[in-house]
């Protein structure tokens, strides 16, 4: 049975700042017991339906929602400071609880999510109202501590706060601050006898990791089965990305309008089978594979060697991937070692404000067009701005859609009809982008035929978002349990420092193959014979490319180079590329430094977050010996 704590009455004891969880249910990872987890939640405002869809057709032990992004919890700062009784996910408790919180108190279904943003008090009270409507007796638990805000002037002068990437320090006003805590205090809040568990900032797959080491009582010095719980966090933490979502073999995915959400079934040992509910149970569409559940793992990961959790230091390398039946794909074979001494801490803060919209343009040289009315528009606003003795534009970023404009170099459309013009403008003061945003409307009767699409509007300023992402000694945050109205446990997870591993490499036979020095070569694109996915850390990206067939290993290890992929998206790179093996499943990961003009929150970019890199990547041509391809 899961660990249970020590409880005197209906208050547990509270523990020295350095306990762990103990080791009492060592029986249960040799046996046969298996612990299914359903994610319905990639972000905050993914379906209303998924939640049903997995407690209808899961069989669930545990139903977990992943919330929180940056951006998400300077959102949530700001709608706390506005009321101080919001500042959670509202949606969590008023769409998704409210649909299925009857039917997973019938099940037994306990439920786990990062839905308390910064008020995690808030959201265990909302959670205990909709208890009472329904007449349910279950004991909500609350997990943070996370929020740092309140103590950034203290915390600054205490440690070096330095942005990690950049070296800029820690700026004076900050809209949130939050550490990234791990599952160990999930786990603390199960065994307390939680139903519900809601955190504030943790790492996405905490809400995993934590069921996991509640259910299976693992020490925490078992690293290798924290990091394949690690791994089942992962994967399933964007929620239908590993079922068919955003895959690059897209048209082979069946019935994208009933989208499956995963299902991890997590055994005693780590390993674990993803799949989706029953379709003999409820409508279910998506696939589950080796590529759709390979594209997920290299999603939004730097070196697969060493992927840092506050639990475990995880290394993915030579993850096996398994087509066990159809829709069941095993994975296993992660290693772990101790975490780190430090948690990450993410800051937002505003820098100025940003102004971005678009209009439909049509007719001969529409892009021309289109290009030419901004730059006007854009001329113009400028020349007020000097006589007003108003600073000018901090950036002006200027994309013509249907034009290929954010592939650069490699754009490939001509003549096309229709385009869309988009604009982003960022500046100090908020009055000159209204300014801006009302002179825009001069282009419909004053500049180039054929722009259409101001129906909705003028489009407002919006304060410009950054990240500071930087590190904290664990020992400096108390990590607070709560459960019901009442504070069960504040303590401080510790861990000794871990120390990185080397990179990765394939094995030279595999990658050196005669076949790939072959004279008689074809060039085709990339996608023939790769798969790809990519995303966004702050203002850097990753493309993770996996081979389709082992045998084209060695045209992809010796022409998709880092130096290649930093070619090739040199209209976009700031930064350097690096390129990483995962040997385990014929896949590399390729991390790019300073490629999304700010990051998701300050882009000015239409795509700010990298999402179409990989796409780009795969009509990239290379050559490859014709015997190899069907």
């Amino acid at each position: 049975m899961p660990y249970s704590g020590e409880i005197l009455g209906k208050k547990i004891v509270k523990k020295d700042k350095k306990m762990s969880i103990p080791n009492n249910t060592a029986s249960n990872t040799r046996g046969n017991k298996k612990v299914r987890i359903g994610c319905a939640s990639a972000f905050y405002g993914d379906s209303q339906l998924s939640a049903r869809q997995l407690v209808d057709g899961g069989n669930l032990d545990y139903l977990v929602f992943d919330y929180l992004a940056e951006v998400t919890m300077a959102i949530l700062a700001r709608a706390k400071a506005k009321d101080a009784n919001l500042g959670y996910a509202v949606d969590f408790v008023t769409v998704a609880m409210k649909d299925v919180l009857a039917d997973c108190a019938k099940q037994g279904i306990k439920v786990v999510a990062n839905a308390g943003g910064v008020n995690v008090p808030g959201c265990i009270s909302a959670l205990q109202t909709l208890c009472d409507q329904q007449g349910l007796n279950l004991k909500i638990a609350g997990v943070y501590g996370d929020d740092l805000a309140g103590q950034a002037g203290t915390l600054k002068n205490q440690f070096d706060l330095t942005e990690t990437q950049t070296g800029e320090p820690l700026p004076e006003k900050l809209a949130s601050m939050n550490a990234y805590l791990g599952g160990a205090p999930v786990a603390q809040a199960l065994a307390a006898g939680a139903d519900i568990v809601v955190t504030g900032r943790v790492v996405d797959s905490a809400v995993v990791i934590g069921p996991l080491l509640h259910e299976f009582g693992w020490q925490l010095t078992q690293y290798n089965q924290i990091a394949q719980a690690a791994l089942a966090g992962h994967v399933i933490e964007c929620g239908a990305q590993c079922t068919g979502g955003n895959f690059t073999d897209w048209h082979l995915v069946p019935d994208f309008a009933d989208m499956s959400y995963p299902i991890a079934e997590v055994s005693g040992d780590g390993s674990f089978v993803v799949e989706i509910p029953s379709p003999s149970l409820v409508k279910s569409g998506g696939m589950v594979s080796v590529a759709t559940v390979a594209e997920q793992i290299v999603y939004e990961i730097g070196d697969p060697a060493n992927y840092l959790l506050p639990d475990v230091a995880c290394d993915f390398s030579h993850v096996k991937l398994e087509q066990v039946d159809t829709n069941r794909v095993r994975v296993s074979n992660a290693q772990g070692r101790a975490p780190g001494s430090q948690y990450k801490v993410c800051a937002t803060y505003v820098d100025g404000y940003k102004l971005m919209g678009q209009f439909f343009m049509g007719g001969q040289r529409c892009a021309q067009k289109a290009r030419t009315s901004l730059n006007a528009w854009v001329t113009r606003t400028q020349k007020v701005f000097a006589q007003k003795g108003m600073s000018d534009y901090r950036e002006v970023n200027i994309e013509i859609i249907g034009a290929e404009d954010t592939y650069g170099p490699h754009a490939t459309a001509q003549n096309t009809r229709e385009v869309m013009g988009k604009f982003g403008l960022h500046h100090n003061n908020k009055e000159a982008l209204i300014f801006a945003s009302m002179e825009m409307a001069y282009l419909a009767t004053s500049a180039t035929p054929g722009m259409s699409g101001f129906a909705a509007g003028r489009v407002r300023p919006q304060p410009l978002m950054r990240i500071h992402s930087t590190l904290i000694n664990k020992d400096a945050v108390a990590v607070i349990i709560q459960l019901g109205s009442e504070i069960i446990v504040e303590k401080v997870f510790e861990s000794a420092g871990s120390v990185a591993t080397p990179k990765c490499r394939f094995d030279s036979d595999v990658v050196n193959s005669a076949q790939a020095n072959s004279q008689d070569l074809v060039s085709v694109p990339l996608e023939q014979l790769a798969y790809a996915r990519s995303g966004d850390k702050g203002n850097n990206a990753n493309i993770g490319v996996i081979a389709r067939k082992p045998e084209y290993l060695p045209v992809l290890y010796h022409q998709l180079t880092a130096v290649a992929v930093a070619e090739f998206f040199a209209h976009v790179v700031e930064g350097e590329v690096e390129r990483f093996e995962l040997p385990g499943f014929d896949a590399f990961n390729f991390f790019m430094t300073q490629a999304l003009g700010g990051g998701g929150t300050a882009s000015l970019r239409v795509d700010s977050q990298g999402k179409a890199f990989a796409q780009m990547l795969l009509s990239k041509m290379v050559w490859v010996p014709e015997g190899l391809l069907d």
